[in-house]
């Protein structure tokens, strides 16, 4: 079996995205061998999978479908119409597969204030006009801009409606009614403490202590139990327990089918109906594109067979919550959004397919037409006391640590505190309004400051230099006297044009003054002077802010500010006048912007690597050359990959002459200890080692590196027996020798690697994967081996037996 290159996803280079049919060959199908026959195509299959996932998702869509329309103050009915058009209709028509929808906890507050404005068929009419405006807002794409929203905010808005649920619900647990708002359910209290329903009180109990008991328990036993879902298990068990003791206490109660009420045309002031459509929308939109995402997430992470799905479509999934939206209102549904703790029941139960979304309709379709007697023992209390933890769960830890992390508490505990005070669309747009003002005053809070060392005038300036800090920087370099040699070190992210022209005429000025001026920085889009060379002043250099013929990003090489030409590499810290230069201050420096910047942003999950050690899912071998970032290409993070870096990316054979036990010792640790899924030989254009190799043919110097180079022999022996049928990228052929060395070399080290006996074990055993890898640097494009067709036109590699396909995103 022979393979090809071709280019990963474009959208992440990350290993787990890999090629599509349309890279190979240019269309959105492989091209079929003319005389390979048409399989025939079966109109509807279901995977096993699929058909156990729906299995889960139903047991704990049922019970939650109706405690959340109790919640509401809806029909009961309603919950499962919308279970069953969000399985049925948004999994069909969806753009994120595994998600599953429905009657979501995040909808609760909104749903209840309508109802109590409005009515329940007035409502109903409302999720119409709401599944509408999420069809115009799908047409219109602009579901990623939904994800622009500040997390801090969408978590307050989250955890605001979490706080309403479980105040509202407690009520029901101790045996009453709750009130209309959070302050009066507060208020209403202690009166309700005072007056409990000890039936209800301990259906809710038994329902809590199973719910979060059932979970937790240890052993074989409870790796079995742990199958049936904890939600199931709680409200069957309460149930049980109240029919069998006789309790009498208020349950279910369905009414017959001929009595659901439809949706009607909603009455009232036209502002409060548009705010209504407006609240309704935003929740459902919000709350499903961040679910996708997150499946997005759960998929990817997922070990096992990987299901061939690609990234969400998230206009797509726009269009289908608006389909399910405008049917499960006219049915008189509640509103339909995805829901989390479906989805991820769905991602960990093994789903490959939409198919498990759409089965859990139908079983809820069958539940709720054949299964009402059973659904009518459930006591409203276990209903209630389920949707309080879901409630409790919705004000997460981890998030209230991450905005802490952030400096971001403000955002959260405003927008948590407006959405259950005073409402969800009022909650959420103060929360904006308050993020946007924290990010102004970020924006405007520079520190400037001045100081003299050895007669050298220091001004550091940290921060965003924007127009706004304008005025005291003008003030502080006023502060330079006449003729003195100055240092103004830029330290930030971004200068605007005001900020860039002030200190262009403060620089014009002080020069033609005899005095000296040099700017450094090494995030402004500026550059310091090369180390080491002093040459005189060029007294018409101004600073560069993109506001010129050559723009910079701050990343490699780029315009400077102040004397003779900048260094070649880009994000190094630059050095002052009067000290020495050398690599030991550069590295310093490097350390202390780590500490500064990105140590707070990693160290929680450092901390945690540190406490359950390293368990990385890939061995990762590539080339020593210092352009190829393994981090930046696999879009890894700290603990995902092993990585192995060797001049020319070789793996020599085990046990041969002038071998090297290096490279062996850590394929052996990578496989044996920390149990690798996969294994990834990397390669890159442009190689020095191939180069050499190429130069230096069989011969090789006698020194250190020649001695190395002889592991890549083998690979230029296989160049040389392909002759010109060699590696194509993508359809093309390499562009010169040295290219196709470098992809020949990849699949000869694959080979290599089949060579070490805890690779062959692990292969022999299935439980590790090989892929090639190759990144052109120029292009900044990423290209993974992939099965090819050995009658494929000059688009193969020759005699690569047992190459590894990766699964494609689509």
């Amino acid at each position: 079996m022979s393979s090809a290159c071709v280019p990963t996803h474009p959208e992440g280079l990350g290993l787990a995205r890999a090629t599509t049919p349309k890279a190979v060959t240019g269309t959105d199908r492989q091209p079929q061998h003319p005389s390979a026959p048409t399989p025939p195509r079966r109109r509807f299959s279901v995977a096993g999978a699929d058909l156990s996932a729906a299995v889960a998702v139903f047991l704990i869509a049922l019970p939650l479908s109706l405690g959340i329309a109790l919640a509401t103050g809806a029909p009961l009915q309603a919950g499962l119409v919308a279970a069953a058009v969000g399985g049925l209709v948004a999994g069909r028509l969806g753009g994120c597969p595994l998600q599953v929808s429905g009657p979501a906890a995040g909808l609760t507050v909104v749903t209840a204030d309508l109802i109590h404005r409005y009515g329940w068929r007035a409502t109903c009419g409302i999720t119409v006009l709401a599944g509408l405006a999420q069809l115009g807002l799908g047409c219109l794409r602009v579901a990623r801009t939904a994800l622009a929203v500040s997390p801090a905010v969408v978590h307050g808005m989250l955890a605001g409606i979490g706080v309403t649920i479980a105040v509202a619900q407690l009520h029901i647990v101790l045996g009453g009614t709750p009130q209309s708002s959070v302050l009066a359910n507060v208020r209403a209290l202690p009166a309700q403490l005072a007056n409990l329903h000890p039936a209800a009180v301990a259906m809710s109990t038994l329902t809590l202590a199973l719910l979060l008991g059932w979970p937790r328990i240890p052993g074989r036993a409870g790796r079995l139990l742990h199958t049936v879902p904890a939600a199931l298990v709680a409200v069957a068990g309460a149930t049980a327990t109240a029919a069998l003791t006789g309790l009498a206490l208020p349950r279910v109660d369905l009414p017959s089918w001929s009595s659901h009420a439809l949706a009607g045309l909603p009455e009232g002031p036209a502002l409060g109906l548009v705010a209504a459509v407006l609240t309704t929308t935003l929740v459902c939109s919000v709350q499903s594109l961040l679910g996708a995402v997150a499946v997005d997430k759960l998929v990817a992470g997922r070990t096992g067979p990987q299901s061939r799905l690609g990234r969400s479509d998230l206009d797509r999934e726009l269009l289908g919550q608006g389909a399910a939206n405008i049917a499960s209102g006219a049915l008189g549904g509640l509103p339909v959004a995805g829901v989390a703790v479906r989805s991820s029941a769905n991602v960990r139960s093994g789903a490959v397919s939409r198919n498990s979304t759409m089965l859990h309709g139908v079983f809820v379709v069958v539940a709720a037409l054949l299964m009402v007697p059973v659904l009518d023992l459930i006591p409203l209390a276990s209903l209630a006391a389920l949707v309080m933890a879901v409630g409790i769960q919705m004000v997460s830890l981890h998030h209230i640590r991450t905005v802490t992390r952030h400096r971001e508490v403000l955002v959260y505990a405003v927008t948590t505190l407006g959405v259950a005070l005073i409402g969800v669309l009022e909650g959420v747009v103060l929360g904006v309004s308050v993020a946007v003002a924290v990010a102004l005053h970020r924006l405007t809070r520079t520190r400037i400051t001045h100081e003299e060392k050895e007669g050298v005038h220091h001004v550091h300036v940290r921060g965003q230099l924007t127009f706004l800090a304008v005025p005291r920087l003008s003030r502080v370099l006023h502060l330079v006297p006449q003729g003195a040699r100055a240092l103004v070190e830029l330290d930030g992210s971004f200068m605007d044009h005001a900020a860039y022209e002030s200190l262009r005429d403060w620089r014009r000025a002080h020069t033609a003054q005899g005095g000296s001026a040099e700017l450094t920085g090494c995030r402004a889009g500026v550059r310091a002077p090369e180390y080491g060379h002093r040459p005189e002043p060029d007294r018409h250099a101004e600073p560069h802010t993109g506001h010129g013929p050559e723009p910079h990003t701050g990343h490699g090489p780029g315009p400077h500010m102040g004397h003779g030409p900048g260094p070649r590499a880009g994000h190094g810290p630059w050095r002052r006048p009067g000290r020495p230069a050398g690599a030991g201050h550069e590295l310093a420096r490097g350390i202390s912007a780590f500490q500064r910047d990105t140590a707070p942003l990693v160290r929680a999950e450092l901390a945690r690597l540190a406490r359950e050690g390293q368990r990385p899912s890939q061995l990762f071998l590539t080339c020593a050359d210092s352009r190829l970032v393994t981090s930046m290409i696999t879009s890894s993070g700290p603990g995902d990959l092993f990585v192995v870096r060797n001049v020319g990316n070789l793996v020599p054979l085990p046990g041969e002459e002038n071998g090297d036990d290096s490279v062996a010792a850590a394929i052996e640790y990578a496989v044996d200890v920390l149990k690798v899924r996969s294994i990834t030989v990397c390669g890159h254009s442009g190689c020095g080692a191939m180069q050499a190799l190429l130069g230096s043919g069989t011969g090789g110097a006698a020194t250190p590196l020649g001695r190395w180079l002889r592991h890549g022999l083998p690979s230029l022996a296989r160049l040389a027996d392909e002759g010109g049928a060699g590696a194509r990228l993508a359809g093309r052929a390499a562009a010169d020798t040295v290219e196709r060395l470098c992809l020949t070399n990849v699949v000869q080290q694959l080979e290599h690697l089949r060579a070490h006996d805890s690779v062959a074990r692990a292969l022999a055993a299935g439980a590790l994967e090989l892929h090639g890898m190759y990144f052109h640097v120029g292009e900044a494009q990423a290209y993974l081996l992939s099965r090819g067709g050995a009658d494929e036109e000059g688009g193969v590699f020759q005699g690569v037996p047992g190459a590894e396909e990766l699964p494609s995103p689509a």
